[in-house]
């Protein structure tokens, strides 16, 4: 377990914003990110997004149902997806993100890439707000100096092994207090490097088996002494469809009621497909616990 001796004084961060390039984002009251997959073999058919009209299309949505940020990934990485090159990633993400600045100028933008390359294109050209990690430096050794030299706001994800092989039986001692200390190294060493703006995201679905997943959840809140915004993304994932024995296509149910458990266990960000579902779980959450109050 997690306490508040484990944790050293510098992983505190009792800030509720983030800055985004000289925006503030309050997290205080839990947001909804919106996913925009560049790639052609998502897991979701419902996020695959690649001609410009689409894109477009898609983004709006987000915006229009109450989401406040959109992320926007061109690596697949559902298990066994492909490998793609640095070249292969930017050559999709770059056309989707400078399209979607275009035309809405004032969108918090995040990527999905565990690459330092894409990373550093990205967020330099003006077209990213937000770096999101899935690998939580693992993948890529440069990714947190260059995040440091870029300023901006990083989503630490916990992640046992590779997109390729973090299914091939993922094991851990002691599942909380080992990711806990993971990601406690690495906020250490982020903090070190003058990393402002940390996320942390325990990683549902990589590299964890079904019990995993759900124990994760249980004890979501045993995150929230780092004091840092938890992500959370559990949208659609195998943790649902398989447990129910439904498609993929059918686990939306599911998503909306592991959202509202993690909105109750402290998440303050939800990565959704269904923005306009997550929205109103937001929404019913902060009215529940409006009512509490009041009532105290």
């Amino acid at each position: 377990m997690i306490t508040d001796s484990n944790i050293p004084p510098a992983f505190i961060n009792r800030r509720q914003t983030i800055n985004c390039h000289g925006r503030l984002v309050d997290l205080s009251a839990p947001v909804v990110m919106g996913i925009v997959n560049a790639t052609p073999d998502s897991f979701f058919a419902g996020s695959r997004f690649n001609a410009e009209t689409d894109i477009l299309r898609r983004v709006e949505q987000i915006l229009n149902e109450g989401g406040t940020m959109v992320d926007v990934g061109a690596y697949s990485s559902r298990p066994g997806a492909e490998h793609i090159s640095d070249e292969e990633e930017i050559a999709r993400l770059m056309p989707a993100l400078e399209i979607i600045r275009k035309h809405f100028p004032h969108v918090i933008l995040s990527i999905d890439t565990f690459r330092a390359s894409v990373a550093k294109k990205a967020v330099s050209e003006g077209e990213a707000d937000i770096v999101n990690d899935i690998s939580g430096g693992e993948m890529d050794s440069a990714m947190f100096q260059t995040v440091a030299d870029l300023k901006v706001p990083y989503v630490l994800m916990h992640m046992q092994g590779t997109p390729q092989n973090m299914h091939h039986n993922p094991a851990y001692h002691d599942l909380i207090a080992d990711i806990s200390q993971w990601l406690a190294e690495k906020v250490n060493t982020l903090r070190a490097l003058g990393v402002a703006d940390i996320i942390i995201d325990p990683g549902f679905g990589f590299g964890k088996t079904l019990d995993h997943n759900f124990l994760l959840m249980r004890e979501l809140d045993q995150l929230k002494l780092f004091e840092l915004p938890i992500l959370v993304g559990v949208s659609r994932k195998s943790m649902i469809y398989r447990l129910l024995d439904v498609s993929v296509e059918d686990a939306l149910n599911g998503t909306t009621v592991l959202n509202t458990f993690a909105l109750q266990k402290g998440a303050n960000i939800l990565r959704v497909h269904d923005v306009k579902e997550a929205v109103q779980c937001v929404e019913l959450i902060r009215k529940l616990t409006e009512g509490f109050r009041t009532l105290d």
